[in-house]
């Protein structure tokens, strides 16, 4: 009976050690010193995932159009002990992207990590009605600026052996927002975007994937679900019952940035409480 008991026990605590290093519980920091870039991330999803990605060790680089708007997010996360700077980037400006990628070099002496969150949607409405003007700018920050983005970040990954990128796409490229026609299509470009750079970049050890939010209880997403009802009837339509908070997309993006997923390369990963997300 004793040697039974020792059987038992021993298996317990081995069963819990399993549990420990699934659930990540004894891997601390697994982003350690990594440098990363964080377009759009002075408020929302950005800054949830800027956040995350410090509290993993990351030495991260924040960024915003507006300088107060990158001054309060620093503030905030230094004070929360966290290594945080950060610059003013219009990620549709060659030369803000420069300046972006110098001063993380300038800093840190290199770059792992590439978050690019930064869209606009300034149409709300039919794409029949949908201007050039309005084409042009959704376009231009939404995918190419990312491509520019990712052009530009690959000389230094190459320098420190690899990195990961992570495009911030939305479950829109899959199940079109109503009268969001310029930006559904535009997140839709970020699907190809994603699997035409992992497989020219893969070589490189660098991988590139997308994360899909669904409906993140933002500033930016406001329109869709503020005002009277409309975020009970949305609740109705979602398997999980509730909208998304920035922090349910944090998470994934460290882990996709982390050698955990090491052999995931070219994927989209829909972070939409159950939104239906297939083209």
């Amino acid at each position: 009976m004793q040697k039974a008991g020792l059987l038992l026990g021993g298996w317990t605590r081995s069963w819990k050690l399993v549990r420990m290093a699934s659930s990540g519980v004894t891997r601390r920091n697994p982003l350690a010193n990594k440098v990363a870039l964080v377009t759009a991330s002075t408020d929302g999803i950005g800054l949830a995932i800027a956040r995350r990605l410090a509290e993993d060790g990351a030495h991260v680089v924040i960024s915003s159009r507006k300088q107060e708007n990158v001054d309060r997010a620093v503030a905030k996360l230094q004070g929360e002990g966290l290594s945080v700077s950060g610059i003013v980037c219009h990620v549709g400006k060659p030369e803000d992207r420069e300046r972006l990628l110098t001063t993380a070099v300038k800093l840190h002496q290199g770059i792992d990590i590439l978050v690019s969150n930064a869209a606009v949607s300034p149409f709300h409405g039919n794409l029949m009605d949908t201007t050039e003007e309005v084409w042009d700018k959704v376009l231009s920050i939404n995918v190419k600026a990312t491509a520019m983005l990712i052009k530009a970040v690959v000389p230094e990954m190459e320098k420190r052996g690899g990195g990961s990128v992570v495009i911030v796409g939305s479950v829109a490229a899959f199940i079109p927002f109503p009268a969001l026609g310029a930006y559904n299509v535009s997140k839709t470009a970020l699907l190809g975007l994603t699997k035409n750079f992992a497989a020219e970049l893969a070589s490189k050890n660098i991988r590139v994937n997308c994360l899909a939010p669904g409906l993140i209880k933002t500033h930016f997403s406001s329109a869709l679900w503020k005002g009277g009802s409309r975020e009970d009837v949305i609740k109705e339509y979602m398997q999980i019952r509730r909208l998304g908070k920035p922090e349910d997309c944090a998470g994934i993006v460290s882990f996709l940035c982390s050698e955990d997923a090491s052999y995931i390369n070219g994927e989209t990963v829909v972070v939409g409480g159950g939104t239906p997300s297939r083209l």
